[in-house]
């Protein structure tokens, strides 16, 4: 189908007869500034960031122009530079790459998260406290969208493989921000919160940063308790008590529970924030994963198995950049070798790690693959 063609005014639609925009907003409310006008006009990057100042809660981060960037860029005329943000994370190869990284498990069924599903699910739940809390929800979603882009293959594996090559080791939230995200040019209240999402990390510099933090462990409890429930490793019945009976067992129950406390508390407080009753409950419910789902033994010989694969190529490709795309001008066991072997392992997914492993080496990281599958 090509469209429909119209000759007054001579456009294209996608269907006739065409949705027309008249009967939706001429003569209807214009909800500037709160006070009913005439037909509203363009919402535009200039007219949002003018909404946003009774819009937005005073302790809100603002948009501005181009924003904060690294490289000066001229501001879009449409999106604000978070709504900016946003789109490239999205539409960058590092979030699309996430489709193929291990959350918990490796090789997951059709049904189990992936990495690029749960950032999509803390995506969720960050931008549900947001709005509620009237903070900006286009930086809660470009950072929520970003956070974890900076991992590497096999979950956080990874980071135990992959840091004895850096100083400082490996942190995914760092390599993501100061790493996998600058070719994006972002904003620096995007990269400081995917910088420190983490809770080990220091604090967040935009109350969105943190909310992201927050929602990124409701998020996971909640979901990887409803793979290994589904995947049969443990049950609801297990549960601790006060987690059953303060936030429910199911994933649904748990997530409304635990957006509704962090609004309510957020509100109430000034601080982003759970109550105390439901943070308990909270670190109940991740304990509980920790014991039952990520430290069984089935994980940690999985994960043996990814620290091994890991390191056997990111040694391969320092001792012979040559393999690396563009590589051939580099110096083997170079720092500057090291580091760029380090990115291109940490941006595999899963399976190409694997098969680049089992091609290089053979029987030996055919095992390792074989060992990293579901028991």
């Amino acid at each position: 189908m090509r469209g429909h063609t119209r000759h007054e005014p001579p456009i294209r639609t996608a269907h006739n007869p065409p949705v027309s925009l008249a009967g939706l907003y001429v003569g209807g409310p214009s909800f500037a500034l709160g006070e009913v006008a005439g037909p509203p006009g363009v919402l535009d990057r200039e007219a949002r960031e003018g909404e946003e100042e009774w819009l937005l809660a005073p302790g809100a981060t603002r948009a501005f122009g181009a924003g904060h960037r690294g490289v000066e860029e001229e501001p879009d005329p449409w999106r604000t530079c978070f709504e900016r943000d946003r789109d490239r994370i999205m539409h960058s190869a590092a979030f699309r790459r996430l489709a193929g990284k291990t959350q918990v498990f490796i090789f997951p069924a059709d049904h189990q998260r992936t990495r690029l599903t749960h950032a999509l699910e803390v995506e969720q739940v960050a931008t549900a406290i947001s709005r509620a809390c009237r903070l900006n929800v286009a930086l809660t979603e470009a950072i929520a969208l970003g956070h974890d882009c900076g991992h590497g293959p096999g979950g956080h594996a990874s980071e135990e493989a992959l840091s004895p090559f850096l100083p400082e080791g490996f942190d995914h939230a760092v390599w993501g921000a100061d790493v996998t995200a600058v070719p994006l040019n972002l904003c620096a209240e995007t990269l400081d919160g995917i910088r420190n999402h983490s809770w080990s990390r220091p604090t967040p510099a935009t109350p969105e940063g943190e909310v992201v933090a927050l929602a990124d462990r409701i998020a996971y409890c909640a979901h990887d308790l409803e793979d290994a429930v589904h995947a049969g490793i443990v049950t609801t019945d297990e549960l601790p008590g006060l987690v059953a009976e303060r936030c429910g067992t199911s994933r649904g129950g748990q997530l409304d529970a635990f957006v509704k406390d962090a609004v309510t508390t957020t509100l109430s407080s000034g601080i982003v924030a759970v109550s105390e009753p439901m943070g308990e409950a909270l670190g109940e419910l991740r304990r509980f994963n920790y014991e039952r789902i990520y430290l069984r033994r089935a994980s940690i010989e999985q994960s043996a198995a990814v620290v091994e694969l890991l390191r056997a190529l990111v040694g391969q490709y320092t001792s012979f950049p040559a393999l690396l795309p563009g590589g051939a001008e580099l110096v083997p066991g170079d720092p500057a070798t090291v580091r760029l072997a380090l990115g291109y392992v940490s941006g595999m997914t899963d399976r190409f790690a694997c098969t680049t492993a089992v091609e290089l080496f053979g029987e030996r990281a055919a095992d390792l693959v074989h060992a990293m599958k579901p028991l």
